[in-house]
């Protein structure tokens, strides 16, 4: 039978780069090409090593995403490949996927020779200290058939082997709760090992691990005072012997030329101090120390889930101008995360000072709401010439930044900005009619950028960026659709669950520091506690990954039991710390918790969520029992919460949008109470010349509240409000990025005086998840997409919009386009989906993989309103 169905981007758990995995049992994702009403029945995987299949295996499902793995357990350092190819319900079977490499990492402690290796001279603890580079020759006596280096750091690292920097990698190993998960990357250096001498060297930076974190003035030291590389390279030579090369007694360290690295305060280096081949054969061995040998327990080291924090893209200088102090002013028209890199001609002892900002103000860098953090990078050159540099272990936000000490006439050319953020593949698209939607669009994207710098942060230009579990827990589905980001939140959860206290309370931020007399003793906090049970939820939801729901399920559990024995029999959370709807525009500066709505009304409806959520969880797992007790517990909060805080008809008792849209959203509120309230809040909206009034826990849910009640106008007019607070009151007044206030720059230009101000915070960015699924009309229904509702729903003047997802099935899409009294959409699904589309005359239709084109009739207004 001739067979048109192909298998497509053959995939290993959620990596595009399968070395080094951390698993013995990867599971694999493939997507189909296929005729229409094509339906998989069964799989058959191939396993091969080399040119020599070693194993079949036969399944029957129609699973396309995360299979389990069929085979024996991989063991450490195995190479293999896979191929796939399925049959069909009619009978049909495609041809074999092209194959797939993957490769196990080091999976046993016992895999590990290398100790940790740092410079031997003394230091002070608790400041800030000079960094090491440290090196080794050795020797290989035939030629290299494979090479792989495992390498991690305490502290952060960039690896040389003869003279060439291994990998792309920017502030590795990143940041996870050291004492717990530190993470160590494979490498494939084979390329640049030759037969006879060799030379494996690293630079190394403080970083998160002893530099200075967190709030006034910040800790130093918070995993340890050592500065050390911790590295094993396993060489296959020809005749078929391995050599292990790894950290121990034979390296040597040397003072680094750069005499300080910080996150928050930027890099300082001495060219005059540094020789380009350190690293390489015949480098100059002045000035080398025999390294201190430190202690490592290598049940601690596991591989990453996550592609690594890379330079994604370069940006040019829009403007320049000279100041009268003689420095450089530069402009790059976009708030970014990352550092210059500059191309500089100057003489012997020339100090080049690079200074960072969000914002101007009065034609200055505004740095006050940097706070502590100094963003500054200083150069000295050594006089031999153009040379071109960027620092290594630091990262700043900015927009603007102005150079001090600029040799001679200044040339734009010589600069560029930097773009780091974890790697992670772009996976939404959006566009509409309207300028100012788009833009904003994209704000929530470049702040998705921004912040997603190995772990998920709040802010990067300040002295803090940490990973504050509220604001990724609101945020996570909007960043799900953009990118994914399913490894690097599903690592950052296991961290999470690490550092929970052993009442299940969940910290603020995570990894866990010291958080000064505002933050410690740890409190449970709901919206911030809540990320344990959502945000794996929303990974099932949006990746299809249950696994991650077994795993964090003890940590979701033990929230749930915590915040429910808080709120005790009467099942209503009032008592403690609470943030509340944070940030609400109502609130005063000094206090961001001062909002409209209850903050204990907040606690219970988000105890009611997460309580509910966990026996979904509980029934996916098939932990049936558990699912039917948090039913139970779940419809008593409720019952509790309608008591409490709405006066029996639907209008809750703070009556504001952040009340109403989570009792509507969360379906604390139904039937005709459910219509008061939506009908309520779209009366708020309206009393409040369409201004948003919400703050980090209201405004992911205000514009679906009021969709799903009918009020699909109110929630465009409160979108495309652009005046002061408005999300388009941001882009007007230049926004590139969502800021962290509503009103972080006020109306007349100044800089908001509250002292958390920043203008790259993505939490009130949630929105772009309504602009997503009601305005292109494109939500998953069935985890992993693989069932999709198409609900668009024109309004707002908008006369087009269109969404793009990459699915973990393939590409999904929405267009939509109003001409005359018609309104025409088009909808694509990939096979392995179905989906449900429901036109805005209320018709709705049951869809297969494939194109299809829509037309139905609109009402005139909705084109001109």
């Amino acid at each position: 039978m001739t067979m048109s169905t192909t298998v497509t981007d053959l995939r290993v758990e959620h990596t595009r780069e399968a070395l080094g995995l951390g698993t013995p049992r990867p599971r694999l994702s493939w997507q189909l090409d296929g005729p229409t009403g094509w339906r998989q029945e069964s799989v058959e995987i191939a396993l091969e090593s080399g040119a020599r299949r070693v194993a079949t295996a036969v399944i029957s499902t129609r699973d396309q995403v995360l299979v389990p793995w069929p085979f024996a357990d991989l063991a450490s350092r195995q190479r293999v490949q896979v191929r796939v190819r399925v049959s069909g319900a009619d009978g049909s079977v495609s041809p074999w996927s092209a194959s797939t490499a993957l490769e196990a990492g080091l999976l046993a402690p016992s895999d590990w020779q290398a100790r940790p290796v740092g410079g031997s001279w003394d230091e002070e603890a608790g400041t800030d200290r000079r960094p090491a580079r440290v090196r080794r020759s050795f020797e290989l006596d035939g030629d290299v058939v494979s090479a792989r280096l495992y390498a991690t750091a305490h502290g952060v690292f960039e690896a040389e082997l003869n003279g060439t920097r291994v990998g792309s990698d920017e502030l590795s190993p990143g940041w996870t709760s050291y004492g717990s998960r530190l993470r160590y990357r494979t490498h494939d250096v084979t390329d640049l090992l030759v037969a006879g001498e060799n030379v494996l060297g690293a630079w190394l930076g403080d970083g998160w691990y002893r530099g200075r974190l967190g709030f006034n003035g910040g800790y130093h030291d918070l995993y340890g005072t050592d500065l050390a590389f911790l590295a094993q390279l396993e060489v296959e030579l020809a005749d078929g012997r391995r050599v292990v090369v790894a950290t121990d007694d034979r390296w040597e360290a040397q003072a680094s030329p750069i005499s300080f690295s910080g996150l928050y305060d930027g890099e300082r280096h001495d060219l005059r101090l540094d020789e380009d081949a350190w690293s390489s054969v015949g480098g100059d061995g002045r000035g080398w120390t025999p390294v201190t040998v430190g202690e490592r327990d290598p049940r601690t080291l596991v591989a990453p889930e996550q592609p690594p924090v890379r330079c994604t893209g370069e940006l040019t200088p829009v403007a320049h101008r000279i100041t009268p102090r003689g420095t450089v002013v530069l402009d790059f028209g976009q708030n970014l995360v990352g550092r210059l890199r500059i191309t500089v001609d100057g003489e012997a002892g020339r100090v080049v000072t690079l200074r960072h900002a969000e914002v101007l103000q009065d034609g200055e860098l505004y740095r006050r709401t940097l706070r502590l953090a100094a963003a500054e990078d200083v150069v000295t050159l050594r006089g031999d010439g153009p040379v071109t540099w960027e620092p290594r272990f630091t990262v700043h936000g900015f927009r603007y930044a102005e150079i001090e000490g600029w040799p001679g006439e200044f040339d734009p050319t010589a600069v560029v900005a930097r773009v780091l953020h974890t790697d992670m593949e772009r996976t939404g698209w959006f566009s509409c009619s309207d300028p100012g939607l788009e833009r904003l669009h994209e704000n929530v994207l470049w702040s998705t950028r921004g912040n997603f710098v190995d772990i998920p942060t709040d802010c990067p230009q300040r002295d803090e960026r940490l990973g504050w579990t509220g604001d990724i827990q609101v945020f996570a589905p909007t960043a799900s659709f953009l990118y994914d980001c399913s490894g690097m939140l599903g690592s950052w959860l296991q961290d999470l669950a690490v550092d929970q206290l052993p009442d299940g309370t969940v910290p603020w931020f995570v990894p866990r520091i010291p958080g000064g007399p505002s933050w410690e003793p740890i409190e449970p906090g709901a919206v911030w506690g809540d990320a344990a049970v959502l945000t794996p939820w929303t990974l099932y939801e949006r990746f299809g990954d249950a696994g991650v729901l077994a795993r964090q399920w003890d940590s979701a559990k033990a929230w749930v039991d915590l915040i429910v024995s808080r709120a005790g029999e009467d099942r209503i959370w009032d008592e403690g710390f609470q943030l509340g709807d944070w940030l609400d525009p109502a609130a005063p500066p000094d206090d961001p918790a001062d909002a409209l709505t209850d903050r204990h009304l907040v606690a219970t409806a988000y105890l009611y969520w997460s309580t509910r959520h966990l026996a979904m969880t509980a029934r996916v797992l098939g932990r049936t029992a558990d699912a039917t007790h948090y039913d139970t517990v779940a419809d008593e909060v409720r019952v509790a919460f309608v008591g409490r805080y709405t006066d029996g008809r639907g209008r809750t008792t703070s009556d504001a949008q952040t009340a109403l849209g989570l009792a509507l959203e969360f379906g604390l509120v139904r039937g005709d109470d459910a219509r008061t309230a939506g009908d309520r809040l779209a009366e708020l909206v309206t009393a409040a010349g369409n201004r948003i009034a919400t703050g980090f826990a209201g405004t992911p849910v205000v514009a679906p509240a009021l969709t799903g009640a009918g009020h699909v106008d109110r929630a465009y007019d409160l979108v495309l409000e652009r005046s002061c607070p408005s999300w388009l009151y941001t882009v007007d007044m230049g926004g590139t990025t969502i800021w962290e206030r509503w009103d972080s720059m006020l109306p007349d230009g100044k800089v908001n005086p509250g002292e958390m101000t920043s203008f790259n915070h993505y939490a009130l960015g949630a929105v772009a998840d309504w602009m997503h699924a009601t305005v292109a009309g494109l939500a998953p229904a069935a985890p992993g997409w693989r069932r999709v509702r198409f609900a668009p729903r024109p309004g707002g003047g908008l006369t087009h919009a269109s969404g793009r997802h990459l699915s973990p099935y393939g590409e999904v899409s929405a267009a939509w386009r109003l001409a005359g009294e018609a309104f025409h959409l088009t909808v694509t699904l990939p096979v392995g989906t179905t989906g449900e589309v429901s036109l805005p005359d209320g018709t709705v239709l049951e869809v297969g993989h494939g194109r299809h084109e829509l037309t139905c009739p609109v009402a005139e207004e909705v084109g001109t309103a």
